[in-house]
């Protein structure tokens, strides 16, 4: 099995450099748009590109990833929402299980299914742990999933997720407040868990400024992921990513 890009994860880990990586969701972009953001992501020096949605009503998830491979070097990593969001075209793919939550689909039933068609597909497999965690506002995702978010205060309970994911052999910890949060997670959260767990941990949601971001990096988070505010304001990317990569070394 390719571990490249996990490899890549637990070495930028190690050595303390943060990552950011901007979340596309191909219902949200044309082709100009991507090409925009290709453009701006590339002269920022994006680290990854994470790509799919909750819903993907659309059919060009291979197009968008094509699009993506012709004009980048820059990884791409699907973050796909249902067992149909699979491109051979990408490089790898988050095997997201929804520990946060109690839905036996999301948990496991799905991948039960999407099993061989992913093992088939081609693309190194990323298994992550998924946490939901209340932002302030209903999510496509929360409600995707009929799954209760982690109420933003209860850091102990995200704690023991993550720790509980890790130990169940979880190679990554995705942290997420959902597309359009009020509220971004909080640093104390984030610290309570990056502390607890030695698997990179992958914080999204809510983010909308550079500080924020910034903050999140020195709680602990190792990847930054930024979607719905590059969406509005493509510009952000090259604030956000030197915010993310300004962050000292083992900070």
């Amino acid at each position: 099995m390719k571990q490249a890009l996990y490899q890549q994860f637990i070495e930028r880990k190690q050595a303390g450099r943060k990552s950011f990586a901007v979340l596309i969701d191909p219902d949200k972009v044309d082709n100009e748009k991507t090409d925009q953001l290709l453009l701006l992501a590339t002269e920022a020096q994006v680290d990854y590109f994470f790509v799919g949605g909750s819903l993907v009503i659309s059919s060009h998830l291979d197009d968008c990833i094509r699009q993506i491979k012709s004009h980048s070097n820059i990884p791409v990593i699907l973050f796909p929402g249902s067992p149909s969001q699979v491109s051979k075209y990408a490089d790898a793919l988050l095997y997201l299980s929804l520990i946060s939550g109690r839905n036996p689909e999301l948990l496991i039933g799905q991948h039960v299914i999407s099993a061989p068609f992913v093992k088939n597909s081609g693309l190194e497999i990323l298994p992550t742990g998924y946490m939901v965690v209340d932002g302030g506002a209903p999510t496509t995702v929360s409600y995707i999933s009929n799954a209760t978010p982690i109420p933003a205060d209860k850091n102990e309970i995200a704690m023991c997720t993550a720790m509980a994911g890790e130990m169940l052999g979880m190679k990554l910890i995705y942290m997420d407040a959902g597309s359009g949060a009020k509220r971004a997670i909080t640093e104390a959260m984030i610290e309570k868990v990056a502390r607890n767990i030695e698997i990179p941990l992958i914080i999204g949601g809510g983010i909308t400024e550079p500080e924020k971001a910034y903050r999140n990096c020195k709680a602990g988070a190792d990847v930054i992921v930024v979607g719905n505010a590059i969406e509005k304001d493509p510009f952000l990317i090259k604030e956000i990513s030197h915010a993310v990569h300004s962050v000292p070394v083992n900070a």
